[in-house]
């Protein structure tokens, strides 16, 4: 079997669903070119910023991509190519893009709050507590977990920490000109790709050599300052240059794809049970953002749809965005199945980063581009990416901590509201987690991040039935999500219980019940409760 094939059908098929099955979703539930959005009414040049659809794909793209899309196949291969394959794009058209784009859509109908609030609108202030609650921890764990994750690679890898921290200051200077003295988007991009490779280069010649705990309390400080920052001054700009990263390893990838055209030798299906995990449900826990993520409702409901400046661009950023990350998952899977058994497991000693950028270096290398050279800049890439979803996370956790004490009743808010002190507070707390180790809160990561998919796929069923819009779409990928996460969670907590890891006990369990307690509020009202009275027009 050819991987070219692989990667061939995966692009055809989301082309194909883009075209047709993201159109009658827009249609269904009622896109308003003409209708004026968040960005455009509140602008207040900190977070709400009517933003050009290339730039805000960009964003988007780069905040929801991160290391999920290549972990998760790499990892999931286990199983063999075809059940991961199949999950990718059956997932990423049906399952992944309907929540992407739902939740969007639901967002900026609702002034852009964050799904929390979607929730409390539909659900009622218990749900969005419960909501808010489970979403923040979640958060927290990406942040602890991309913090030392980013601190591990700079230790690791100085040229890709110098080479950031020039992205960082490339992206200032990017958005000082574009957005305050009036640089042409179009000639700003060619100047700051072409300083963007610079930066790389940069980062090869002047590498910066310090320890993980150091990087570590570095980066606490930079995502402080990074999301409570105006996003056109740095996180905007440096999603939208950092996302042409992204866009040339992908294009670099299945070009080499094309001229190497590597056989694969992974098996087609391995077993239903391997290494003492079974396919249902970790296949789809493990696949996680490759398919569907619960952390891409909460970029596109935090920050995304506050930047928005047109309601048909929801179909390109928010359906769009999870296609091409089909794509990227594909080449992921391919870079693990076109080796032998022996050598993906010699690879996997390094990681899936690993795997995937020996993989992808080897395809370049195909039309010229040195194997060392092309794996340095994929592994350079992808840091680059962690560190985007590591101060986006962060930003949302800061909307979604404030939104929790919020009371428009009351005219003094609690300094709980306050955007410093609650990007404090997310930041010490996951800075502490990240100190410890992300291994010992990794295996619960990818269940949680799936089940927040699942309530964000129920938060929008709730409010499409409100408001009489079409939701039936939704219903399926909602309850399989559902029982897919749950079933994760029950062996999550058996495994660590007979482990003796109590602590690991505890946290599933809280989810877990969390969990059980929203999806019964939205039954109540998707199932039941068919006189329900309708949302306000304005939604």
């Amino acid at each position: 079997m050819n991987a070219l094939w692989l990667v061939l059908l995966s692009i055809v098929c989301f082309i194909v669903a883009y075209v047709t099955y993201g159109a009658w979703l827009a249609k269904q539930w009622g896109i308003d070119p003409s209708r004026k959005t968040p960005a455009e009414e509140i602008n207040d040049g900190i977070d709400y910023v009517p933003t050009k659809p290339a730039v805000l794909l960009g964003h988007h793209f780069a905040s929801i991509a991160g290391a999920g899309p290549i972990n998760g196949p790499v990892q999931a291969a286990i199983f063999g190519w075809v059940p991961v394959l199949l999950w990718i794009i059956i997932g990423s058209i049906f399952v992944g893009g309907v929540h992407d784009f739902g939740a969007l859509f639901a967002s900026v109908r609702h002034k852009g709050k964050s799904i929390g609030e979607v929730i409390h609108a539909n659900m009622g202030k218990k749900g969005m507590m419960l909501f808010s609650i489970f979403a923040w921890l979640t958060l927290l764990l990406v942040v602890a977990a991309f913090t030392n994750i980013v601190a591990s690679t700079f230790a690791a890898v100085p040229a890709a920490a110098s080479s950031s921290l020039m992205f960082i200051l490339l992206a200032v200077i990017f958005g000082w000109a574009v957005y305050r003295k009036g640089l042409s988007l179009k000639v700003g991009t060619i100047i700051g790709v072409i300083l963007l490779f610079t930066c790389v280069w940069l980062g090869y010649v002047f590498p910066l050599a310090l320890s993980v705990n150091t990087w570590i309390v570095i980066l606490m400080v930079y995502i402080f300052v990074a999301s409570t920052a105006p996003v056109w001054i740095l996180l905007q700009p440096r999603d939208y240059l950092n996302s042409f990263l992204l866009y040339a390893m992908i294009a670099g990838a299945v070009l080499g794809i094309i001229i190497y055209r590597p056989g694969i030798q992974l098996k087609a299906f391995t077993g239903f049970t391997v290494n003492g995990q079974f396919l249902f449900p970790m296949l789809f826990v493990i696949v996680a953002c490759g398919a569907i993520s619960g952390f891409h409702s909460l970029v596109g409901s935090g920050t995304t749809s506050k930047q928005i400046a047109n309601e048909k661009d929801a179909k390109t950023i928010g359906y769009g965005a999870m296609l091409i990350e089909g794509v990227l998952a594909t080449v992921a899977l391919v870079t693990a199945a076109y080796v032998s058994q022996g050598d993906l497991t010699e690879l996997l000693k390094g990681g899936p980063v690993n795997v995937f950028s020996n993989g992808v270096g080897t395809f370049m290398s195909k039309f010229g581009i040195p194997f060392a050279i092309g794996k340095s800049f994929v592994a350079l890439a992808v840091s680059a990416f962690a560190l985007t979803s590591l101060d986006t996370a962060t930003r949302l956790n800061r909307f979604i901590f404030q939104e929790f004490f919020e009371n428009p009743e009351k005219e003094k808010q609690s300094v709980f509201t306050n955007m410093y002190v609650s990007t404090a507070i997310t930041v010490i707390i996951g800075g502490y987690l990240a100190v410890g180790g992300y291994s010992k809160i990794w295996p619960i990561f990818g269940s949680a991040n799936q089940l927040l998919a699942a309530l964000a796929l129920l938060a929008i069923a709730v409010w499409l039935k409100n408001t009489g819009k079409n939701y039936h779409m939704l219903v399926i990928p909602m309850v399989f999500m559902l029982v897919v996460t749950l079933s994760a969670l029950l062996l999550l907590i058996r495994s660590n219980f007979i482990a003796g890891n109590y602590l690991l006990v505890i946290f599933p369990v809280l989810l877990f019940v969390l969990a059980v307690i929203l999806a019964k509020e939205g039954y109540s009202i998707i199932f039941k409760k068919d006189d329900i009275g309708k949302a306000s027009n304005s939604n």
